[in-house]
């Protein structure tokens, strides 16, 4: 008999959206899901999750996973297979010991936001090499990286647990005296109610405190209480019941997810785990119900989800920024590539690189003048005339860019216009899938590629 596979297939949900009503408008959307790409805390994946919210009246779900956008894009291809909006976000857990909830409004947020997650996974925060599968974000690397982010903030359960931040030193100069130097930040180590000021001033997205209940028999105390500090600091209310399963009965597997995240034993974890099953998703009624007395803290979670409009359609392969050499536009560094090295003395060829840029259009040259700086760079080498050949430069052998350049010494200038074109192409495509110079990184790295790229932007010499 044949031997099952190792590892099951991925689940999807295998149906035609057309064949699925788009459901109408719920007052509440729940934005504090985590799924199992927060490792060992969501116990339930993209497909449970998406059909319980269509079942539920959900017509948007929200997907904030624990430092990481590593969930979003099975949530959005489920979500978008039975007609519901995926709101796209992440929580973002900082090394002070706060949590926030954090959705990007818009393209240019998103972007800042993976950034900032990139920034905590590749630095320590004493700007050491990060380990793997860490990341550590500080308060001030989520201001610098707030700009269009909704940010809520998770309250601890205990509201009075004391938590250290970094605030602004409050020494200040004498009356005519001498300016004080700057020193090292002051440390305020206190509870919710005393950091909440700091926290409004440190980070300008923050707008909301989330409130879930937590059936300890004092619920209604908390909220109220949460409440009163949102309105004293200019904040809003906002539900959740911070998700961690789509149903009850996914609660002991997440006792055992979390009694493996601490290495010990489901038994001996004790207040480590959930005190109850209620961390599951719940209906807009059922949470109509619960938060009757605050009904404006449902509203808010809804007008979050409707401001943030970012959507993953909105993503397209964009090749990396090239280096600008030093005192040169950015606008100025294409023309040096179309330039080339020969094009001083072969007008011709180069007249044809030109035409084949126009027919191209502005943008597609813009994309392109990038791949070809970079397959420049790497090809050419003080210590070699001619340059030594480039895995990246074989796809595009025979274009005239890459002659004019001096890449090749094989030119297409006489070439039919469809050749050319397929050339281009195929450098475009090049730039997607090789990178001239990775053979020799994976052996080491070439000297001047690494002083000229360094480990930040290693990424380059990845295959796709």
């Amino acid at each position: 008999m044949p031997e099952p596979p190792l590892t099951p297939d991925r689940r999807t949900l295998a149906r035609d959206p057309e064949a699925c009503a788009a459901p109408p408008r719920a007052p509440f959307v729940e934005l504090g899901v985590i799924s199992p790409f927060s490792f060992l805390r969501g116990a339930s994946d993209a497909v449970d999750l998406v059909l319980t919210a269509h079942v539920q009246g959900y017509d948007a779900i929200g997907i904030a996973d624990v430092n990481s956008m590593a969930g979003v894009v099975r949530l959005h291809t489920e979500a978008r297979a039975m007609k519901l909006r995926p709101v796209i976000g992440c929580r973002i857990e900082t090394v002070e010991g706060l949590a926030f909830l954090a959705y990007p409004e818009d393209r240019a947020a998103y972007g800042r936001l993976t950034r900032l997650i990139s920034a905590g996974r590749m630095h320590t925060p004493e700007g050491q090499w990060q380990e793997k599968g860490v990341c550590q974000i500080t308060l001030p690397m989520l201001a610098a990286h707030a700009e269009g982010v909704q940010l809520i903030l998770l309250p601890p359960a205990d509201l009075d647990a004391p938590c250290a931040i970094s605030v602004p030193s409050n020494v200040v100069p004498l009356h005519g005296g001498a300016a004080v130097p700057e020193s090292a930040p002051n440390r305020l180590c206190a509870g919710l109610e005393e950091l909440l000021p700091q926290l409004v001033s440190q980070l300008p997205g923050l707008e909301h405190i989330a409130a879930s209940y937590l059936y300890r028999g004092d619920d209604i105390a908390r909220i109220e209480r949460l409440d009163h500090l949102a309105r004293a600091h200019g904040l809003g209310l906002l539900a959740t019941n911070d998700v961690h399963y789509h149903a009850p009965c996914r609660r002991p597997l997440q006792d055992v997810m979390t009694a493996i995240r601490h290495k010990t034993t489901v038994a001996a974890a004790g207040h480590l785990l959930h005190p109850n099953a209620e961390r599951h998703l719940k209906s807009p009624v059922e949470m109509q119900r619960l938060f009757a007395r605050w009904p404006h803290a449902l509203a808010a979670a809804r007008q979050v989800a409707d401001r943030c409009r970012f959507s993953l359609e909105e993503l397209r392969y964009e090749y990396p920024e090239e280096i600008i050499p030093e005192g040169r536009a950015r606008s100025k560094s294409g023309g040096e590539v179309w330039e080339g090295r020969r094009g001083a003395t072969r007008e011709g060829v180069a007249e044809s690189v030109r035409e084949l840029l126009r027919r191209a259009g502005a943008d597609r040259a813009a994309r392109l003048a990038r791949y070809f700086l970079t397959i420049t760079r790497s090809s050419a080498s003080p210590a070699q005339d001619p340059p030594h050949p480039v895995p990246g430069a074989r796809q595009a052998a025979n274009s005239a860019v890459c002659y004019v350049l001096g890449i090749t010494a094989v030119g297409s200038g006489e070439a039919p216009a469809p050749v050319r074109a397929l050339h281009l192409r195929r450098a475009r495509r090049a730039a997607r899938h090789r990178r001239g110079f990775r053979a020799r990184a994976a052996r080491g790295g070439d000297p001047a590629h690494l002083r000229t790229y360094g480990r930040d932007r290693a990424g380059l010499c990845r295959d796709a």
